[in-house]
């Protein structure tokens, strides 16, 4: 059953689309289960009822018009305990209902399973038999198995609209969205372009070209470049090759001369294909059919062949890689979108990003933000690859998507796009005034930002300071480690930039989810390991070096403010301030006139909230990075869209860590600001302002919705919703108070679609 159940999943894996998986799996589990019939039905979300969608054993004619309607049958029946059912005869129960169009005839035996994706039943495998039988347990947990392998492919189905013709009725199109979480507020409407990694296989995406001449050309470059470097590896290390590795190099110059992978790519490739994806899909095929044979030494060869698949990929992107052609409205799209990807698209025409991985604080949204882009993330369902120049809209508020829009869905976001410009610029008349409560309480603000081009956009916005540099950005566009005049020319120009005015420069946060090509780190838990502070301390080296160029770009000045990130021990600031002495000193003996700057720390690590007394008397400031200090103490990883959903840093236990922070910052009478993404959404404004901080931190983008906030209440007001807030027992609820709140002063065009 095992092997069975293996071969099923990588046809399925395989399959082009929900027709051609469905079919795989009705027929493969009717004849490994000795069935006389399987079928899957489909939930039709919005009539709330079954359709027949796929079968083998019933009349093929009642393919897409059999429907159980809710309380109706036993596949309803299924879908609404989401629990499976297995009766050896069905007609005796009393939900059973007699279907003539299926071509039924004393079916007994009946065993049904929910297909369920992310909490939601997507619709029931079931599988019948016309005598008396209850299907035994491997039986059930085989079917169980392979329905949620079908989840998967529903849920990309349904992103690309091919459920559809199964679940439409008389009444209309049902144009649902892909429901992710919102990475950065706005709406976005335009054409997707798909953006992915070198030599991933499974990242390219679908695309179609009509120069099939020139595609064809840079594949048989690849081609001979991918021969002739595997030739010089066996020449360059021949003797001490065995016959194995030998026969290895043999068997990859024999795969790139032979007629399978070659000329069914050359045959994709006419037939329309570009070139990486006419490869995937013949380097898939010939895989699939190792993997499938029971010889487990050539099952092992279709490693092999996607080795070679991967080899020679990385040589055809390098000859087909040319400037993507990027549309006025471009919605970029990518399982993971860095900032190099972003970077590349002219700034005019970005329009929107989704991203398949990643959370509302994750290291895109948070670019995304930087950027005034709307933005979803955590759209794990969005079929990636195969939406390239697909038109999308981008509802960045609610994190939702729609692939290929309804007219009346486009009619309705478009209405709301153009909303939101008129609610922006009604904003920038706020860009000369504080932000200051009605009772006269005011509460700076300072901008967050990583790039020499948020400068003017921040000094524009009303920013009095930089409250985060994230001086990781000029590492992570480089092929090395900057040298210290370099990086000294880069924070002297944010410096200068905001003179008089604080600019605090975060020291090097590495690791975790922002990754140097040149520095890579390899762990588990990378969230929970080598980052932050812990490297820089482990390479004094690089440390020092920052740091001295740190200081002498603040010669004059003297507007610098350090801060350390992740730090989660006493141990570590005493170790950090020795070194930035040391460094101090280091500069004052070479004759450069530099003042000791003020250091403070970010509070993101659970267990600095029990150790702030202590902390207090060493540091200047300090300023808390909600991002991962909610992923910490709900143990969820933002960047995981199985659990994205659940991280929100409106958690009452997220709030009562903000509170208790705040409070024993200010009873040692240091300043505390809010640096995480929370602090540029106006949900939470008035949430952190009745905490009592010193400031917040965010984008420039952000500025004008938080400061309208903070100028519509009283701090008395501010208050009073913190102590009612903090009496809902979950986020959810947190979140529908603020807004309705906020909506009740006419503010609710900030946090959706729309004035």
């Amino acid at each position: 059953m095992l092997k069975t159940l293996r071969r099923i999943v990588q046809e399925v894996n395989a399959a082009h689309d929900l027709t051609q998986a469905s079919s795989i799996i009705v027929t493969r589990v009717k004849q490994s289960m000795s069935a006389d019939v399987c079928s899957v039905y489909l939930l039709d979300q919005r009539l709330q009822q079954y359709t027949l969608m796929a079968s083998d054993g019933l009349n093929p004619e009642s393919i897409g018009t059999v429907r159980f309607k809710q309380g109706e049958g036993l596949v309803s029946l299924v879908g609404e305990t989401e629990e499976l059912l297995n009766l050896d005869n069905a007609p005796d129960h009393p939900r059973y209902r007699f279907i003539a169009e299926t071509g039924e005839v004393s079916f007994h035996g009946f065993l049904g399973v929910p297909i369920i994706h992310r909490r939601q039943v997507m619709g029931v495998l079931v599988v019948r038999q016309r005598s008396l039988r209850c299907f035994d347990e491997n039986e059930v947990s085989f079917l169980l198995t392979i329905a949620a392998q079908l989840a998967g492919a529903i849920a990309h189905a349904d992103a690309r609209g091919e459920i559809q013709p199964f679940t439409e009725t008389p009444g209309g199109k049902d144009n649902r969205p892909i429901v992710a979480l919102p990475g950065a507020p706005g709406v976005g409407i335009g054409t997707a372009v798909v953006v992915y990694p070198v030599a991933d296989l499974d990242a390219v995406p679908h695309r179609k070209t009509k120069d099939t001449a020139t595609e064809i050309f840079a594949f048989e470059l690849a081609l001979e470049a991918v021969r002739t470097n595997i030739k010089a590896l066996e020449a360059s290390i021949h003797p001490e090759l065995g016959a194995e590795s030998r026969a290895l190099f043999e068997a990859y110059l024999l795969m790139l001369n032979s007629d399978t992978l070659v000329e069914k790519t050359i045959k994709r490739i006419r037939d329309g294909s570009w070139a990486p994806g006419a490869w995937r899909d013949t380097i898939n095929e010939q895989a699939q059919l190792f993997e499938l044979m029971d010889d487990p030494y050539l099952r092992e060869r279709a490693d092999d062949v996607r080795d070679l698949g991967r080899r020679i990929l990385a040589h055809l992107q390098d000859e087909v890689r040319r400037q993507p052609d990027y549309p006025e409205q471009t919605i970029l799209v990518g399982d993971e979108i860095s900032a190099t990807m972003l970077a590349e698209v002219p700034r005019e025409r970005l329009a929107g990003i989704v991203s398949a991985r990643g959370s509302g604080s994750s290291h895109v949204a948070i670019l995304a933000h930087a950027m005034g882009v709307p933005a979803v993330v955590g759209a794990d369902d969005l079929p990636v690859a195969r939406v390239d120049g697909c038109e999308l809209v981008v509802d960045g508020y609610r994190g939702r998507i729609f692939v290929s829009p309804s007219p009346a869905v486009r009619s309705e976001y478009t209405r709301l796009a153009q909303e939101e410009e008129e609610l922006v610029a009604g904003l920038e008349g706020l860009r000369e005034l504080p932000a200051e409560t009605l009772d006269g309480v005011r509460l700076p603000l300072f901008a967050n930002t990583g790039l020499l081009s948020d400068i003017a956009p921040s000094l524009e916005s009303g920013a009095e300071g930089i409250g985060l540099y994230r001086t990781e950005f000029p590492f992570m566009i480089r092929e090395c480690f900057p040298g210290e005049e370099e990086q000294r020319a880069i924070y002297r120009e944010v410096l200068e930039g905001f003179a008089p005015r604080p600019v605090t420069l975060r020291t090097l946060d590495v690791g975790g989810d922002k990754a140097l090509s040149y520095f890579p780190i390899v762990e588990e838990n990378p969230f929970l390991g080598w980052r932050g502070i812990r490297i820089t301390l482990d390479h004094p080296d690089i440390f020092l070096v920052q740091l001295r160029a740190m200081m002498r770009a603040n010669i004059g000045l003297n507007n610098l403010r350090l801060m350390l990130p992740m730090i989660s021990n006493v141990a570590e600031v005493d170790r950090a301030l020795q070194l930035i002495g040391r460094a101090h000193q280091e500069l004052l003996a070479t004759g450069e006139s530099v003042v000791m700057p003020q250091v403070g720390i970010m509070v993101e690590v659970p267990s600095v909230i029990y150790q702030m007394e202590v902390l207090a008397s060493r540091v200047d400031f300090f300023s808390v990075g909600t991002n991962d200090l909610t992923q910490y103490l709900l143990a969820i990883d933002r960047n995981n869209p199985r659990v994205a959903s659940l991280y929100d840093s409106l958690h009452p236990a997220v709030l009562r860590a903000l509170i208790q922070i705040i409070s024993a910052a200010n009873l040692a009478g240091k300043p505390v600001s809010i640096c995480g993404e929370v602090a540029g959404d106006p949900v939470a404004t008035l949430l952190l302002l009745g905490m009592g901080v010193s400031g917040l931190s965010m984008s420039a983008a952000s500025m004008p919705r938080v400061k309208s906030v903070i100028r519509s209440f009283t701090m008395n007001d501010a208050r009073r919703v913190l102590d009612e807030a903090l009496q809902y027992d979950d986020a959810a609820a947190i979140r529908d108070y603020l807004e309705q709140k906020l909506e009740q002063r006419g503010l609710g065009g900030l946090v959706r679609a729309g004035k």
